[in-house]
Parts: structure tokens; sequence; C-alpha cells
């Protein structure tokens, strides 16, 4: 890997040239590498900590245009508490809504409003004309701005695709930049930035890795598969060319970033897989909320139900990947 531009030293001429040179990918292998990874094996005293991994790793959403206070409230109390017959199971670490239910799942969380590196829930607000991104960057930051005021601790940001595609990278890069220096509070710091690729769009791998690397240099601090909006979306060659992004880059920078597959991911079964590649790929050191998520609205319903199984132990080895 070519050592990596500075961000204020990069220019349209120098960003492209830099794009232009990362390796194609090996659409063959790579879907060849995930289908191995897929059918790895768990040990069967490793499930209770993977179905625990993954609830701690959920960004439980709801996105849809007839969202009311009531359903974001609703949505808080299931994300505090997940299943009310054992308190022992643990929070999600986020609820994802639009920006206009931010307050309202603020003041829902109360004194559990925090860091869920710490046990608490983040709000996360999709933002940046979701889930088009098609509008003026003074919209994009002023959308921006208003859910960090109105306290979102992350930002789901979606790229322009029809810029992205037509080769102006830059315009994709500066956006970026605007948005996360949007995302900043009154105190100096900032809001986390997700960037979502809507990699069902890109139509490459090649260009799921450009612009895996765009955002990386842009300074987003998660790259996201998708909005959950748009067919295929979350897949797990796709994450798996996301996370060796990833770690090429926490191997030249030092710095960790995050990933974040969102949409199509249902079941504990398909989400295991998904904690199997993040743990062959950048270690098992990646699988906590600042630097893992799973985007979904019902993943945790299918987690519960498999949690109830394994502690009554009425659990099939049909649910999860295969076993030892």
């Amino acid at each position: 890997m070519r050592s990596i531009p500075v961000l204020s030293d990069l220019t349209a001429e120098s960003l492209a040239d830099f794009l232009r040179a990362l390796p194609g990918v090996d659409a063959v292998g790579l879907e060849a590498r995930a289908a191995d990874l897929g059918t790895r094996s768990i040990k069967t005293s490793s499930k209770s900590w993977a179905i625990d991994t993954i609830i701690k790793l959920i960004d439980l959403t709801t996105l849809e245009g007839a969202d009311t206070p009531g359903k974001v409230r609703t949505l808080v109390s299931k994300a505090l508490v997940p299943d009310a017959r054992d308190l022992t199971t643990p929070r999600v670490a986020a609820v994802c809504v639009y920006g206009d239910m931010v307050a309202i799942a603020v003041e829902a969380l109360g004194d559990m409003h925090g860091d869920p590196d710490q046990g608490k829930v983040s709000v996360a607000a999709v933002a940046t004309a979701f889930p088009s991104g098609r509008s003026s960057l003074a919209i994009k930051i002023a959308d921006t701005q208003e859910a960090v005021a109105a306290g979102a601790d992350e930002i789901d940001m979606v790229i322009d695709r029809g810029a992205f595609l037509a080769g102006d990278w830059w315009t994709v890069f500066q956006q970026i930049v605007a948005v996360k220096e949007a995302c900043r509070r009154a105190d100096g710091t900032h809001a986390h930035l997700k960037v979502i690729l809507e990699t069902g769009e890109l139509v490459t791998y090649d260009n799921v890795r450009k612009a895996s690397w765009l955002a990386m240099l842009a300074g987003g601090d998660f790259i996201k598969t998708s909005t959950g909006k748009v067919a295929p979306a979350a897949t797990l060659p796709v994450t798996l060319l996301m996370l060796e992004a990833v770690r090429d880059w926490y191997a030249a920078t030092g710095q960790r970033i995050g990933v974040k597959p969102a949409g199509g991911i249902k079941t504990t079964k398909d989400a295991i897989k998904y904690l199997v590649v993040v743990a062959e790929t950048v270690g098992e050191e990646w699988l906590v909320p600042h630097l893992f998520r799973f985007g979904a609205s019902s993943l945790l319903n299918d987690v519960l139900l498999q949690r109830q199984k394994l502690a009554s132990g009425h659990y099939s080895s049909a649910d999860y990947v295969t076993l030892d």
C-alpha cells in the first residue's frame, strides 16, 4: 500500500491519482474467501458470547415516513430493555432515527443516553438527504447541524452516488469533509460520522474499494454499506472488502475506522457470519460498539429468540453457523 496522503494536502488531482492507483479487486477470490469465512464454525461454548455480542453491536433502527414520537419511544424502550423476561440481556449500541426524532430519542433515553462502550445507548441520526443524498451541500450541512444540536451522538450520512459514479470524486470528498465539520459541537467535540456508501448502487467491487478509501481519507469515523432502502444492501463479500480497507488503513496510519453493514441481516446465523469475518479480517478487538455495528430493524427479535432457546436448552444447531 502506498503512503496515505494527508487530508489537508489533498487536491482533486492527487485524490484521483490515489484512488486510481488502488489495486483492482479479485472478485472471484473475494467471494470465495467470504463464502469460506461464512462456513467457519464457532465453538458451542461461544454461542452465548456471540449472541450477546450481536445485541451490543446493533443500531436498532426505524426510518419510515410514518415514524411517530410514540414509535420512537417504543424503540428506545426496546433498546434499553430488549427482553423484559431476562434483565441480564445487554442493551443495544444505539437507536437510529431521522433527524427530527433525535430530541424524542434523547429525552426517552434519559440518564441511559451515552456511550455504548460503557453500557449506555447512543442516538444516531441519518442526515444529508437520506436516503438519496441528493440535495445541496448547504442543506446537507444544515441537516447535520440540526441533528447534532438536538443531541445526536452519531451522524449517518449518505454520499452522492451520482457524483461518485460520474467520476467526480472530489465533490464527494469535499462534502464528507464539510459534513464532518458540521458534526462539531459547541464544546469542540464531534459526533461520530458514519459514511454510507450505498454499495448496492456502486455496481463494482472496485468502486466499493475506492469509495471506502475516499470516505476514510475525508475523515469518516465509520464506513457503512447501505441505507437499507436499496437492494442489495449488506453482503458478506462487500463487508469483507470494506474490512480489508479498514485493516490496511490501520496498518498505514494506526487509526481504527469502524464498519457498519446495514440492511438485510435478519437472522442470528447470518449475524454470526459477520462476527467471524470481522474476527478473521481485523481481529476481535473490532467487535466493540465504537468499531462495528449492525444496522437492523428486525435482527434483534431473532437474536432474542435464539438467546431464549439457548437459555432453555431448546436451541438447534441449524440456528447457528456450523458448530464444533
